[in-house]
């Protein structure tokens, strides 16, 4: 009178196996985020001059273009993970599911794209 059940080492596995991946990119990009808040708000706080042109030579280091440029891609690549699980979780339709995901896309690319034209424009 066994019972079969799925717990357990002998379970059946089944879904995309993206879980820890995507639970590790979280984790990163939110170090990378950290990170950066840490170094803006230390430059915020040491900081002398508190004009536009003050802010001009933070930004216009190549360094901190680039440290920017990673935090914020960091930051649409953890929107992305957050907003694909919502719409796999919540939409049920696999037509709007998709059109969802790629409006997510096509926004995150455009965002991404106007970082680099903000950042390299100072």
């Amino acid at each position: 009178m066994a019972t079969k059940n799925n717990i357990g080492p002998r379970r059946l596995v089944v879904g995309a196996h993206y879980g820890v991946k995507d639970w590790l990119a979280q984790r990163v990009t939110a170090i990378v985020m950290a990170a950066y808040t840490i170094i803006l708000l230390v430059a915020f706080l040491t900081a002398q001059d508190f004009s536009y042109q003050g802010w001009a030579g933070l930004f216009s280091r190549q360094w901190f273009k680039l440290f920017s440029l990673v935090t914020f891609l960091a930051l649409y690549y953890h929107a992305w993970v957050g907003i694909r699980d919502i719409w796999m979780d919540y939409v049920k339709s696999a037509g709007l599911r998709l059109f969802l995901m790629l409006a997510t896309i096509f926004w995150l690319l455009a965002c991404a794209a106007w970082t680099v034209q903000i950042l390299w424009s100072v």
